[in-house]
């Protein structure tokens, strides 16, 4: 019978139901087992980043190894993920094979818990996806980020939780009761041209974020190796959230800039999101008409085309006000707003489009003019300017008067260089797959398989058509998974 650690003997009768005893881990023989003394009905694993909500992932952390075994709670600044489950699932696959029966209850049961900020988050949901295991475990998300959308998006608040016993016996809890749903995550493709002088080596010229690779260039790689085009470099991704692209990266990209230069600074929830409403007026968001020239406008930076859920490719006409464009996946973006918001009746029988569901195989795309714009999400029906739902989305970038946007994948933001000759850049996204999450029963995700989110669903209650004046005027670091790649069924040909 598995013996419980003598530092772990005071467990209560509610820590055992997320227990995983020792020999799950530790095998002392190739052929032996052991019975356990009692089946878990939420048996945890628990990755936290150590790093993340200033002092508060390392306290997380020494926290969750007091309640639970040592053995089942792993420091994401220790160990990666992918590691810790391939090892786990080596380790239940061997003791199945051996006749243990409470392993196969383990597998079957076990859920994951990672505590950390979105970056974070995306990455363990990225292992998962990689791993492709028979029985994937659903993945409940602990908020110690800046932002925190995708906790936010599943029913696990947005602000950084307590870090005592009775705060994360309260989490377990809910993550006992939780509901499992999907939620489609989305590849994306970026090729450039390579620099005609210097090395060719695959660096790349901006610092990506945590879910983007660069692909090698074609002379180092197999010539079969289809991803590359001569003489370019081309890099791949994905994400869970959201893309972005404009104003709202820029102001990102000087929040992690300066939190670079001053990390001490930045270990406050409050005092990060203070300082980021800073910069949103530093940076001109407020009166961006003034200080942006309309050659920042996403219209003049970058053709845009888009596949609807069936069909060829057909342009996407932006309007010329928009200087930030989002392309999102889930109902939360900075912080927990909802640009897309809930189209009215009007607007699904005449443009054709259906509320934000999470695992619809559909990216919503928005646009923003300003912050003042942006700040219509904070009315109870307030959205940015809804420009599509696609299954596929594709920018262009010519030569223009600028030389750089800013990007930003799930709150990672970069600077990215623009043509300054006759090249294009492309920047394409496309569906992936889906994966597990746990999710809170009142949580704000909508699956499109769920009857009851199509009946209780909340229009905007605008019945009025936009004129054709509004239309006019209406038309945001870790090694990340490999799960970003373009499925072998897919020719990469004809993705540009």
């Amino acid at each position: 019978m598995a013996e419980i650690d003598e530092g772990n003997s005071e467990l209560d009768n509610f820590l055992m139901e997320f227990y995983i005893p020792d020999y799950i881990f530790i095998g002392e023989g190739d052929s032996e087992t052991e019975i356990a003394s009692h089946i878990p009905v939420c048996p945890v694993i628990v990755f936290v980043n150590s790093r993340s909500g200033g002092q508060l992932g390392g306290d997380l952390l020494i926290t969750y190894r007091s309640l639970l075994n040592k053995h089942q709670v792993f420091d994401l600044g220790e160990e990666a993920p992918d590691k810790v489950l391939c090892r786990l699932y080596a380790r239940l696959e061997k003791l199945k094979l051996c006749g243990d029966g409470f392993a196969a209850v383990i597998e079957k049961k076990l859920r994951l818990i990672v505590a950390g900020g979105d970056g974070t988050a995306g990455w363990l949901l990225g292992v998962v996806c990689d791993l492709k295991l028979s029985q994937p475990p659903p993945i409940a998300t602990v908020p110690l980020g800046t932002g925190n959308n995708l906790p936010f998006s599943f029913g696990w608040g947005k602000k950084n939780p307590g870090t005592d016993s009775q705060s994360v016996k309260s989490f377990l809890e809910q993550v006992m009761k939780a509901k499992e749903m999907k939620i489609d995550n989305w590849h994306i493709l970026m090729r450039m041209r390579a620099p005609k002088e210097g090395t060719c080596d695959p660096i790349a010229p901006l610092e990506l974020p945590y879910s983007m690779h660069a692909v090698q260039p074609v002379q180092r790689v197999s010539q079969s190796d289809s991803e590359n085009m001569e003489g370019h470099h081309t890099f791949r991704g994905g994400f869970w959230n959201y893309f972005s692209m404009g104003m709202d990266a820029q102001v990102s990209y000087a929040f992690h800039s300066e939190r670079k230069l001053h990390p001490e600074k930045f270990k406050n929830q409050m005092h990060n999101q203070s300082t980021y409403a800073k910069l949103g007026c530093t940076q001109g968001w407020f009166c961006a008409s003034l200080i942006h020239p309309s050659s920042h406008n996403i219209a003049q930076l970058s053709k845009v085309k888009i596949m609807k859920r069936h069909g060829q490719w057909e342009d996407l006409e932006i309007p010329h006000s928009i200087r930030s464009i989002i392309c999102l996946n889930l109902p939360s973006f900075s912080g927990g707003l909802n640009p897309w918001g809930t189209p009215d009746k009007k607007k699904k029988r005449d443009r054709d489009l259906t509320p934000p569901y999470v695992d619809d195989g559909l990216l919503e795309v928005v646009g923003f003019r300003d912050a003042w714009h942006g700040l219509a999400l904070l009315a109870p029906k307030g959205h940015g300017t809804r420009l599509a739902q696609a299954q596929r989305i594709r920018f262009e970038f010519h030569k223009g008067v600028v030389d750089h946007t800013f990007m930003r994948i799930d709150g990672e933001p970069w600077k990215q260089p623009l043509p300054l000759d006759d090249d294009t850049i492309l920047v394409e996204i496309s569906h992936l797959g889906q994966v597990n999450m746990l999710a809170t029963h009142d949580c704000r995700s909508k699956s499109v398989h769920d009857p009851s989110t199509h009946s209780g669903s909340h229009d905007d209650g605008d019945e009025e058509e936009d004129s054709a004046e509004e239309m006019e005027e209406e038309q945001r670091k870790f090694g990340a998974a490999d799960t970003f790649r373009i499925p072998d069924e897919v020719d990469i040909a004809h993705l540009a």
